[in-house]
């Protein structure tokens, strides 16, 4: 009997349980991580499409139930923010992969080209993003993207090739305002989106030439 009540006491703990519930645990975190991941790219989709895309037509789109939905993003704010987090990180990927090396005006021009399409994704995330979630946080998100340009902008300046008349937050602006409307008449179809880089291009690059240059620099585009 002793013998007996010293070996379970010795007997080394057994693990076959808790191992299996870690198993369960690990399956369940990767089928939410998966699950995140759909309603995510779909609300980007819906929302690209139309800002006013409901929650409803999010999960549809998704392949989840509303409940589902809602277990992950307790409100509508936070799934447009996760969408806008998700679209300005692809942006980043993107802008970072561009070469932004040699002439201010050939790197603007790849800079715009190359993210077109991401711009005008992130521009109607944006109006999405306008009614539910505070300036200072969309301000915040869209920090990188504006550096990015300024410090493009200042070194065209620098060489001579871009203006300095102007405040250079204001120019920032103006190639944000550009970006903005030309996705607004791309989706309203009044801007095809295959000339849609080529106008913007040209349009900002007229906008940032020294005035004595505007008029002679590169010639005007056959619109």
């Amino acid at each position: 009997m002793t013998r007996q009540i010293t070996d379970a006491r010795t007997r080394p703990p057994r693990r076959i349980r808790s191992g299996r519930a870690g198993r369960r645990s690990v399956v369940r975190r990767a089928d939410a991580e998966r699950s995140i991941a759909r309603i995510v790219s779909a609300a980007r989709e819906c929302l690209s499409g139309d800002p006013n895309a409901s929650v409803d037509d999010i999960a549809k789109a998704a392949g989840v139930g509303r409940m589902t939905l809602y277990g992950h993003f307790a409100t509508r704010a936070e799934l447009v923010e996760a969408a806008l987090v998700d679209a300005l990180r692809a942006g980043e990927e993107a802008l970072s992969a561009v070469d932004l090396t040699g002439d201010a005006h050939d790197a603007l021009a790849r800079l715009l080209g190359s993210t077109w399409s991401l711009v005008a994704e992130s521009m109607a995330l944006l109006t999405a993003a306008q009614g539910t979630l505070p300036a200072g946080r969309i301000r915040r998100l869209h920090a990188a993207p504006a550096q990015r340009v300024e410090e493009l902008i200042r070194r065209g300046r620098d060489g001579g090739a871009f203006r300095t008349d102007l405040p250079i937050a204001w120019l920032v602006s103006v190639v944000h305002h550009v970006l903005k409307g030309a996705a607004e008449e791309n989706r309203a179809e009044r801007l095809k989106t295959e000339d849609a880089a080529r106008v913007v291009i040209a349009t900002v690059q007229s906008l940032l030439s020294p005035p004595d240059r505007a008029s002679t620099d590169r010639g005007g585009a056959n619109l």
